[in-house]
């Protein structure tokens, strides 16, 4: 089972224009195969004057689940080299819908897989990536008068900082990797003298920006 995983942060479009044809690609973060198909078809109708809607997409954590379509244009030259850019890039989670208008110049089998893969490299940096993490999360409890420090020093370490509670205590939800944990009681017990109350609350995904 993989323990991390990359997808696109937000939904978004970014549009290139390649000898006056226009392509813009949409780009969104999806769970299921029923979100990725929900997302092309909301594509379809923003621009129903388009000549093709190509689309990728990939889910799952180990991304096992990949789809593609041409919808149109020569086997091969748009939504394989789309596939290759999300697969290159380690995205997963995610679907791209290329849309083009032709502008009246042929870009020929090697200029369209240039255009569609370039349509989409550009997209996914406008929109950023997020790493999911499946992390072991621990709850730390800690009076207010340790917290600002603590937060602080989380906030700098190799710990990830993933939620933070404030009722009679503060409390943080630390995520830690795979043999982490003895290293972090050591390092907690030195910051806070070892006042600190411990909750291991099981691991999850967690997720930030990589």
């Amino acid at each position: 089972m993989t323990d991390r995983y990359l997808s696109v942060a937000r939904e978004g479009v970014h549009e290139l224009e390649i000898k006056r044809s226009r392509f813009l690609c949409a780009l969104a973060p999806v769970k299921s195969e029923e979100a990725a198909r929900e997302f092309i078809a909301a594509r379809r109708r923003a621009d129903p004057g388009a000549r093709h809607h190509c689309h990728a997409f990939v889910l799952g954590p180990d991304g096992r689940t990949r789809r593609s379509s041409d919808d149109g244009e020569p086997a091969g030259t748009a939504g394989t080299p789309m596939l290759e850019v999300l697969r290159r890039r380690d995205l997963t989670d995610t679907v791209a819908v290329v849309t083009r208008y032709f502008g009246g110049v042929l870009l020929g089998a090697g200029g369209l897989i240039r255009a569609y893969g370039q349509s989409v490299s550009d997209a996914v940096e406008v929109v950023g990536v997020l790493e999911h993490r499946r992390l072991s999360l621990v709850e730390v409890a800690v009076s207010y008068d340790r917290a600002g420090r603590l937060e602080n020093d989380l906030r700098t370490s190799s710990y990830v900082l993933h939620a933070t509670r404030f009722d009679e205590l503060a409390r943080f939800e630390i995520g830690l990797a795979p043999g982490e944990a003895d290293a972090f009681a050591s390092w907690l017990a030195d910051l806070t003298n070892g006042e600190a109350a411990t909750t291991a609350l099981g691991d999850h995904w967690v997720t930030k920006a990589p």
